[in-house]
């Protein structure tokens, strides 16, 4: 299947606008079916005290943000974009995308993962109109990387990234940057894949990049954006994900 006809890729999500047909939805409906059951597995692992994140170690050092003009201007453009709540939470999905990325050996362009986390969410407080949030945010992917001469395949991989990130069940076949990003993001805002990861790691990211009453803040965002966009998938997580329970459930304090 072609780029343009694959959901959540930056083609579809340009053709469509995000928009949902009946047969995408009842795809993502069943994969968000078998998330459910994956969170609630490995939620029990962590209260049997059993989950592989207790006997976990991923060295701080390794992530640790890249340093490189598209880095910067990543960065430069996030903080001039999002609220502190939201650029804490851009930080910690990189730490934790990146992270998960260690402990299953997944090979990653480091720089456009960490470009990717931080301009995610850009559209969240940005898009206007009845398209997808994310297309707003490969917009302002797509001008950092004219502005560091990014290739055109780098660019997409950024794009795509950013476009499918909130999709249930992207996996590795979407390739490692989208994959991680999407993963990290779980993380933090549902607390998907939790488990995996070392308890130092998930208090450290919090740490550094303190919460603010996250939680509060994403889910009455994400209720805009589901009623703004009523075919997209923001509205399908909240409908058949029980999304804002999801947030409120993760396991963070705010």
């Amino acid at each position: 299947m072609n780029a343009a006809m694959t959901v959540g890729t930056v083609d579809w999500t340009h053709r469509t606008g995000g928009r949902l047909e009946p047969c995408e939805r009842r795809r993502l409906v069943a994969d968000l079916a078998r998330v459910h059951v994956g969170n609630a597995v490995g939620r029990l692992s962590v209260l049997a005290h059993l989950n592989s994140g207790r006997n976990a170690y991923v060295p701080a050092a390794r992530l640790a943000p890249p340093d490189s003009p598209l880095t910067r201007a990543a960065e430069d453009a996030a903080t001039r974009a999002l609220p502190p709540t939201l650029l804490n939470h851009s930080y910690r999905t990189y730490r934790f995308g990146r992270a998960l990325g260690e402990l299953g050996e997944v090979e990653v362009d480091a720089e456009l993962l960490f470009a990717a986390a931080l301009l995610h969410d850009t559209g969240l407080v940005m898009a206007t109109g009845r398209d997808d949030f994310t297309l707003t945010s490969a917009r302002v992917a797509r001008d950092v990387a004219e502005q560091v001469g990014l290739s055109t395949a780098a660019t997409e991989t950024l794009q795509t990234a950013i476009t499918m990130h909130h999709s249930p069940r992207v996996t590795l076949a979407a390739g490692p940057v989208a994959y991680l990003l999407s993963a990290g993001a779980g993380v933090d805002v549902a607390g998907l894949r939790c488990w995996e990861l070392p308890s130092a790691t998930l208090a450290d990211a919090v740490r550094e990049h303190p919460r603010e009453s996250f939680k509060k803040y994403f889910a009455l965002a994400w209720a805009d954006e589901a009623a703004r966009v009523p075919r997209g998938r923001a509205r399908l997580l909240r409908r058949y994900g029980a999304f804002t329970a999801a947030i409120s459930l993760a396991p963070f304090q705010e």
